[in-house]
Protein backbone atom coordinates (compact mmCIF):
# COMPACT_ATOMS: atom_id res chain seq x y z
CA UNK A 1 0.00 0.00 0.00
CA UNK A 2 1.55 3.05 -0.91
CA UNK A 3 1.53 6.04 1.67
CA UNK A 4 -0.80 8.99 1.01
CA UNK A 5 1.25 12.21 0.49
CA UNK A 6 -0.48 15.24 2.04
CA UNK A 7 -0.47 18.19 -0.73
CA UNK A 8 -0.22 21.78 0.30
CA UNK A 9 -3.93 22.35 -0.60
CA UNK A 10 -6.86 19.86 -0.68
CA UNK A 11 -8.46 19.48 -3.90
CA UNK A 12 -11.86 17.78 -4.58
CA UNK A 13 -11.48 15.14 -6.81
CA UNK A 14 -14.75 13.55 -7.59
CA UNK A 15 -16.49 16.48 -9.24
CA UNK A 16 -19.82 15.55 -10.73
CA UNK A 17 -22.98 16.71 -11.84
CA UNK A 18 -25.31 14.43 -9.47
CA UNK A 19 -27.78 16.02 -7.76
CA UNK A 20 -26.67 13.60 -4.61
CA UNK A 21 -23.35 13.10 -3.15
CA UNK A 22 -20.86 14.82 -0.88
CA UNK A 23 -19.23 17.80 -2.16
CA UNK A 24 -17.20 20.23 -0.06
CA UNK A 25 -19.75 23.39 -0.59
CA UNK A 26 -22.76 24.07 0.87
CA UNK A 27 -26.39 25.08 -0.81
CA UNK A 28 -29.15 23.51 -3.18
CA UNK A 29 -28.43 22.25 -6.00
CA UNK A 30 -32.00 22.38 -7.70
CA UNK A 31 -35.24 23.55 -7.79
CA UNK A 32 -38.33 21.37 -5.31
CA UNK A 33 -40.74 22.52 -3.69
CA UNK A 34 -41.79 20.23 -0.52
CA UNK A 35 -45.39 19.45 -0.12
CA UNK A 36 -47.29 21.02 3.00
CA UNK A 37 -50.12 19.34 4.69
CA UNK A 38 -52.86 20.44 7.13
CA UNK A 39 -51.22 19.27 10.34
CA UNK A 40 -49.35 21.62 12.66
CA UNK A 41 -45.78 20.04 12.10
CA UNK A 42 -45.02 19.10 9.14
CA UNK A 43 -41.67 17.20 9.22
CA UNK A 44 -39.18 16.53 6.87
CA UNK A 45 -36.65 13.06 7.34
CA UNK A 46 -36.23 9.12 6.95
CA UNK A 47 -36.00 6.61 9.67
CA UNK A 48 -32.21 7.08 10.30
CA UNK A 49 -31.09 7.28 14.29
CA UNK A 50 -31.52 10.68 14.13
CA UNK A 51 -34.79 10.77 12.20
CA UNK A 52 -36.91 8.67 14.38
CA UNK A 53 -35.81 10.73 17.59
CA UNK A 54 -38.56 13.25 16.19
CA UNK A 55 -41.50 10.93 15.16
CA UNK A 56 -40.85 8.86 18.66
CA UNK A 57 -41.35 12.41 20.59
CA UNK A 58 -44.18 13.01 18.76
CA UNK A 59 -45.89 9.60 18.55
CA UNK A 60 -45.08 9.83 22.44
CA UNK A 61 -46.73 13.29 23.05
CA UNK A 62 -49.91 11.95 21.26
CA UNK A 63 -49.59 8.99 23.31
CA UNK A 64 -50.53 11.66 26.37
CA UNK A 65 -53.13 13.21 24.42
CA UNK A 66 -51.20 15.85 24.03
CA UNK A 67 -53.31 18.22 21.97
CA UNK A 68 -51.86 19.90 18.56
CA UNK A 69 -48.76 17.50 18.54
CA UNK A 70 -50.26 16.11 14.97
CA UNK A 71 -47.67 16.11 12.11
CA UNK A 72 -47.09 15.47 8.24
CA UNK A 73 -44.34 13.25 7.53
CA UNK A 74 -42.66 13.47 4.27
CA UNK A 75 -39.44 11.19 2.97
CA UNK A 76 -36.44 12.79 2.59
CA UNK A 77 -34.49 10.21 0.36
CA UNK A 78 -30.93 11.16 1.30
CA UNK A 79 -29.60 8.61 -1.05
CA UNK A 80 -31.32 10.69 -4.32
CA UNK A 81 -29.94 13.81 -2.61
CA UNK A 82 -33.58 15.29 -2.13
CA UNK A 83 -31.78 16.99 0.85
CA UNK A 84 -30.07 19.37 -1.42
CA UNK A 85 -33.68 20.83 -2.78
CA UNK A 86 -34.56 24.07 -2.70
CA UNK A 87 -37.39 24.20 -0.20
CA UNK A 88 -35.40 21.87 2.38
CA UNK A 89 -32.48 23.87 2.23
CA UNK A 90 -34.53 26.92 2.90
CA UNK A 91 -35.60 25.14 6.06
CA UNK A 92 -31.91 23.25 6.97
CA UNK A 93 -29.35 25.49 4.83
CA UNK A 94 -27.18 22.39 6.40
CA UNK A 95 -29.14 20.06 4.21
CA UNK A 96 -29.36 17.58 7.25
CA UNK A 97 -32.54 15.50 8.08
CA UNK A 98 -34.94 15.44 9.79
CA UNK A 99 -36.21 19.20 9.59
CA UNK A 100 -39.86 20.95 10.71
CA UNK A 101 -42.13 23.59 10.01
CA UNK A 102 -44.39 24.78 12.80
CA UNK A 103 -46.75 26.10 11.32
CA UNK A 104 -49.04 26.69 13.85
CA UNK A 105 -46.71 29.62 14.64
CA UNK A 106 -47.02 33.45 12.51
CA UNK A 107 -44.75 33.67 10.87
CA UNK A 108 -44.17 29.51 10.76
CA UNK A 109 -40.92 28.53 12.40
CA UNK A 110 -38.29 26.61 11.00
CA UNK A 111 -36.53 24.40 12.91
CA UNK A 112 -33.66 22.05 12.05
CA UNK A 113 -30.91 19.87 14.19
CA UNK A 114 -32.56 16.80 15.97
CA UNK A 115 -31.87 17.66 19.26
CA UNK A 116 -32.58 21.95 18.93
CA UNK A 117 -36.40 19.54 17.66
CA UNK A 118 -36.45 17.76 20.69
CA UNK A 119 -36.31 20.30 22.74
CA UNK A 120 -38.34 22.82 20.69
CA UNK A 121 -41.16 19.83 20.99
CA UNK A 122 -40.82 19.95 24.88
CA UNK A 123 -40.75 23.41 25.56
CA UNK A 124 -43.85 23.71 23.30
CA UNK A 125 -45.92 21.03 25.23
CA UNK A 126 -44.08 21.37 28.88
CA UNK A 127 -43.09 17.28 28.26
CA UNK A 128 -40.33 15.08 28.18
CA UNK A 129 -38.12 17.81 29.74
CA UNK A 130 -38.32 19.02 33.79
CA UNK A 131 -38.62 22.47 34.96
CA UNK A 132 -36.58 22.27 37.79
CA UNK A 133 -33.31 23.73 37.63
CA UNK A 134 -31.21 19.76 38.31
CA UNK A 135 -33.40 17.61 36.18
CA UNK A 136 -33.80 19.93 32.84
CA UNK A 137 -29.67 20.60 33.15
CA UNK A 138 -28.80 16.91 33.60
CA UNK A 139 -31.82 16.05 31.08
CA UNK A 140 -29.85 18.55 28.90
CA UNK A 141 -26.15 17.60 29.65
CA UNK A 142 -27.20 14.06 28.32
CA UNK A 143 -29.11 15.49 25.09
CA UNK A 144 -25.82 17.30 24.40
CA UNK A 145 -23.42 14.39 25.13
CA UNK A 146 -25.56 12.33 22.25
CA UNK A 147 -25.44 15.24 19.54
CA UNK A 148 -21.56 15.36 20.88
CA UNK A 149 -21.07 11.87 20.72
CA UNK A 150 -23.23 10.49 17.99
CA UNK A 151 -20.56 11.46 15.05
CA UNK A 152 -18.03 8.97 16.78
CA UNK A 153 -20.50 6.14 16.41
CA UNK A 154 -22.07 6.82 13.01
CA UNK A 155 -19.64 8.38 10.83
CA UNK A 156 -16.87 7.22 12.86
CA UNK A 157 -17.40 3.35 13.99
CA UNK A 158 -20.15 3.05 11.33
CA UNK A 159 -18.61 4.04 8.33
CA UNK A 160 -15.78 2.17 8.85
CA UNK A 161 -17.06 -0.90 10.06
CA UNK A 162 -19.93 -1.00 7.49
CA UNK A 163 -19.69 1.56 4.82
CA UNK A 164 -16.30 1.99 3.75
CA UNK A 165 -15.60 0.16 0.53
CA UNK A 166 -12.04 -1.42 2.59
CA UNK A 167 -12.10 -2.90 5.78
CA UNK A 168 -8.95 -0.65 7.76
CA UNK A 169 -7.66 -2.19 11.05
CA UNK A 170 -6.84 1.80 12.25
CA UNK A 171 -10.04 3.79 11.84
CA UNK A 172 -12.14 0.17 12.58
CA UNK A 173 -9.65 -0.02 16.11
CA UNK A 174 -10.20 3.60 16.68
CA UNK A 175 -13.51 3.99 16.33
CA UNK A 176 -14.58 0.36 18.03
CA UNK A 177 -12.49 2.10 21.28
CA UNK A 178 -14.58 4.87 21.67
CA UNK A 179 -17.99 3.39 20.94
CA UNK A 180 -17.30 0.73 23.50
CA UNK A 181 -16.16 3.39 25.44
CA UNK A 182 -19.37 4.88 25.15
CA UNK A 183 -21.33 1.94 25.67
CA UNK A 184 -19.48 1.15 28.71
CA UNK A 185 -19.95 5.11 30.39
CA UNK A 186 -23.95 4.43 29.36
CA UNK A 187 -24.21 1.12 31.27
CA UNK A 188 -22.65 2.48 34.12
CA UNK A 189 -24.90 5.36 34.68
CA UNK A 190 -27.83 3.05 34.34
CA UNK A 191 -26.75 0.66 37.21
CA UNK A 192 -28.27 3.35 39.74
CA UNK A 193 -31.30 5.13 37.73
CA UNK A 194 -34.06 3.77 35.63
CA UNK A 195 -33.43 6.62 32.69
CA UNK A 196 -30.27 8.60 31.41
CA UNK A 197 -31.43 11.25 33.48
CA UNK A 198 -33.06 10.18 36.43
CA UNK A 199 -35.65 8.21 37.03
CA UNK A 200 -37.93 10.38 34.61
CA UNK A 201 -38.25 9.31 30.81
CA UNK A 202 -36.98 12.49 28.80
CA UNK A 203 -35.80 14.15 25.63
CA UNK A 204 -32.14 12.39 26.26
CA UNK A 205 -33.44 8.90 26.69
CA UNK A 206 -35.16 9.55 23.31
CA UNK A 207 -31.77 10.96 21.70
CA UNK A 208 -29.56 8.52 23.15
CA UNK A 209 -31.62 5.46 22.39
CA UNK A 210 -32.42 6.35 18.88
CA UNK A 211 -28.72 5.63 18.64
CA UNK A 212 -27.28 3.44 21.54
CA UNK A 213 -30.00 1.35 22.22
CA UNK A 214 -31.21 0.46 17.99
CA UNK A 215 -26.86 -0.51 18.24
CA UNK A 216 -27.20 -2.76 20.71
CA UNK A 217 -30.62 -4.42 19.23
CA UNK A 218 -28.03 -5.06 16.17
CA UNK A 219 -30.91 -2.86 14.38
CA UNK A 220 -27.71 -0.34 12.78
CA UNK A 221 -24.96 -2.17 11.35
CA UNK A 222 -25.26 -5.89 10.13
CA UNK A 223 -23.11 -7.62 12.82
CA UNK A 224 -22.43 -4.90 14.99
CA UNK A 225 -23.75 -5.68 18.05
CA UNK A 226 -21.67 -8.79 18.32
CA UNK A 227 -18.32 -7.20 16.84
CA UNK A 228 -19.11 -5.34 20.19
CA UNK A 229 -20.35 -7.99 22.62
CA UNK A 230 -23.00 -5.58 23.71
CA UNK A 231 -24.00 -8.40 26.19
CA UNK A 232 -21.62 -7.28 28.56
CA UNK A 233 -23.77 -4.16 28.64
CA UNK A 234 -26.58 -5.69 30.95
CA UNK A 235 -27.79 -2.24 32.39
CA UNK A 236 -27.76 -0.86 29.14
CA UNK A 237 -29.82 -4.01 27.51
CA UNK A 238 -32.77 -3.55 30.23
CA UNK A 239 -33.16 0.22 29.14
CA UNK A 240 -33.23 -0.48 26.01
CA UNK A 241 -35.19 -3.39 26.07
CA UNK A 242 -37.81 -1.14 28.54
CA UNK A 243 -37.62 1.60 25.76
CA UNK A 244 -38.22 -0.42 22.98
CA UNK A 245 -41.25 -1.76 24.47
CA UNK A 246 -43.10 1.61 24.96
CA UNK A 247 -46.07 1.64 22.18
CA UNK A 248 -45.25 5.22 21.35
CA UNK A 249 -41.61 4.00 20.29
CA UNK A 250 -42.73 1.79 18.16
CA UNK A 251 -45.14 3.99 16.07
CA UNK A 252 -42.29 6.18 16.13
CA UNK A 253 -40.27 3.73 14.26
CA UNK A 254 -42.72 2.45 12.05
CA UNK A 255 -44.82 5.29 10.76
CA UNK A 256 -45.38 5.89 7.39
CA UNK A 257 -43.25 8.54 4.97
CA UNK A 258 -45.06 10.64 2.25
CA UNK A 259 -43.41 11.20 -1.17
CA UNK A 260 -42.72 14.59 -1.78
CA UNK A 261 -42.68 14.00 -5.52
Amino acid sequence: MTDYQLPNVWQWEDENSNRGGNRPTAGSRFEKKLPVGNAPFQVYSLGTPNGVKVTILLEELKELGVKGAYYDLYKIDIGEGDQFGSDFVSINPNSKIPAMVDQSQTPQVDVFESGSILVYLAEKFGKFLPTDIHGKTETLNWLFWQVGSGPFVGGGFGHFFHYAPEKLKYPIDRYTMETKRQLDLLDKVLADRNYIAGEEYTIADIAIWSWYGQLVLGNLYKGSAEFLDVSNYSNLIEWTNRIADRPAVKRGLSVKYQSID
